[in-house]
């Protein structure tokens, strides 16, 4: 029934667009008769953890982010809480996921990435609470397929002299038909550092 769950978010920011989304959707499932959703927007990360039946982890990885879920952490999820880490792997700290699993069989985890890659820490295969597969995320026939798309009209558009792409939206490039993309290089982001020849 992930379609009728509530949404909390820890971030930084207010993401407006995200709760004029859930907004939307709310009212449509209102006017199906159906229970709206909410989108609410806490201060803490303690807050999340705290209230969240699933807790999905997307947080760039820096020295703020690392071990953001720690055991401190972990004791604050509800027992039978799912986490589910799509970030980095040193996002949370593995040791102590695996101690919390071992002690908590009805505590749940999904884990694409690990703290040292491709290596987990020990004990973390045995969990039979894990969910565990080896970073694929994104194996996906479009995300793939665009990442191709992407690297491919880097180098054409590059080797043409066409400048980098000015906007954040790769959807032109990896959605449309050839001849209707930007002539431009969609993601070099180093791009006034290169010289051509």
């Amino acid at each position: 029934e992930g379609h009728y769950m509530d949404l909390v978010y820890f971030d930084k920011f207010q993401n407006v667009k995200l709760e004029d989304y859930m907004k939307g959707y709310s009212d449509f499932l209102e006017s199906q008769g159906e229970k709206g959703i909410t989108c609410t927007r806490v201060e803490t990360v303690e807050e999340v953890l705290s209230v969240s039946d699933v807790v999905s982890l997307h947080p760039l990885l820096d020295k703020t982010t690392h071990h953001l879920i720690n055991k401190e952490r972990l004791a604050i999820m509800k027992d039978d809480a799912i986490l589910v880490n799509a970030a980095r792997g040193p996002v949370v700290d593995e040791v102590a996921l695996v101690s919390h699993l071992q002690a908590n069989p009805n505590f749940r985890c999904g884990l694409d990435v690990f703290e040292d890659e491709p290596d987990m820490k020990p004990g973390l295969a045995e969990c039979k609470n894990a969910v565990i597969v080896p970073h694929i995320a994104s194996a996906s026939l479009w995300t793939r397929g665009g990442m191709a798309t992407l690297a491919a009209t880097n180098i054409a558009s590059f080797l043409s002299g066409h400048p980098a792409c000015e906007s954040q939206d790769m959807t032109p490039f990896v959605d449309g038909p050839f001849d209707a993309m930007p002539e431009s290089c969609p993601s070099i982001v180093n791009m006034s550092d290169i010289k051509r020849a």
